[in-house]
């Protein structure tokens, strides 16, 4: 697996479906009980500004939430592009997380389940659900497998839902990260 292809296709495929954002639509519900697509735009904000600190600078430490943008899909798509910019200027191997040392591919890698699996939430909450592609849910799903560990339940992501055995790779990918297709009401 090439983390900076995954890196790309993970980003190609949430730009669509952040181009799905209309105006008034940021109150919506989302697959993330937490947040309405507003919070869940600047959670995707947050987490391609901490990717680009890594790929710009090295290291990422602890840094306060971002305020609010008025318009989050545009400043997603704005970062979006600076951060596979950033990737194509030739990154270090390593970053330095906290006082922890990653390898910058893990690192892209896990980026691309968090970009690739939001992007579906933001579908998901336009009501114009695209499923991730079957070539890019296949190569996720073994690195969510990595990243996501039991603790990890219940508190950053729900509990694995079942599948039939016949599932796709997109099915499968989101069930383990706890979606379903359908929003709650």
């Amino acid at each position: 697996m090439n983390a900076g292809e995954l890196l790309e296709r993970s980003l190609a495929y949430a730009l669509g479906s952040v181009a799905e954002v209309g105006p008034g639509s940021l109150e919506r519900v989302t697959p993330c009980a937490e947040w309405d697509l507003g919070e869940l735009l600047g959670h995707l904000h947050d987490s391609l500004d901490t990717l680009h600190e890594g790929l710009t600078g090295g290291r990422i430490g602890p840094f306060p939430r971002q305020p609010g943008v008025a318009d989050p899909a545009c400043a997603f798509r704005t970062r979006a592009c600076a951060v596979l910019g950033a990737w194509a200027a030739g990154p270090g191997e390593q970053v330095v997380v906290g006082e922890l040392p990653l390898d910058l591919r893990v690192m892209a890698a896990a980026g691309s389940v968090e970009i690739a699996v939001h992007g579906w939430d933001v579908a998901q909450a336009c009501g114009r659900p695209r499923p991730i592609p079957a070539s890019l849910a296949g190569e996720l799903l073994p690195v969510a497998r990595c990243v996501v560990a039991e603790e990890d339940r219940g508190v950053r992501f729900a509990e694995a839902l079942a599948v039939p055995a016949c599932a796709g790779p997109d099915a499968r990918l989101l069930a383990f990260l706890g979606r379903c297709d359908s929003l709650p009401e």
